[in-house]
């Protein structure tokens, strides 16, 4: 089972709903939207990648393999803009 971790060097402002991440070690910006913003919400509260989908299911209504692309997209940006930590 891989672990996510948010990074601890992130300041977030939310704006409009939406949140706009910083990444202080590398001073990149990187804007979330509604949903993405959700995502943000459950991984800073542990959540790891299969309870990620199975909230996400629950709480829209998405194709879970669309839901699964788009999970798995946006962890590896968030891991590259180094966000998060995937172990």
């Amino acid at each position: 089972m891989k672990i996510i971790s948010v990074s601890s060097d992130v300041l977030e402002k939310e704006l409009a709903g939406e949140k706009v991440l910083l990444d202080l070690v590398g001073e990149n910006f990187f804007g979330l939207d509604g949903v993405a913003t959700r995502v943000w919400q459950l991984l800073q509260s542990g959540a790891g990648k299969k309870e990620l989908i199975k909230t996400l299911l629950y709480e829209y209504e998405v194709e879970r393999s669309t839901l699964e692309k788009d999970i798995t997209d946006l962890l590896q940006r968030l891991a590259e803009a180094g966000l998060i930590t995937v172990e």
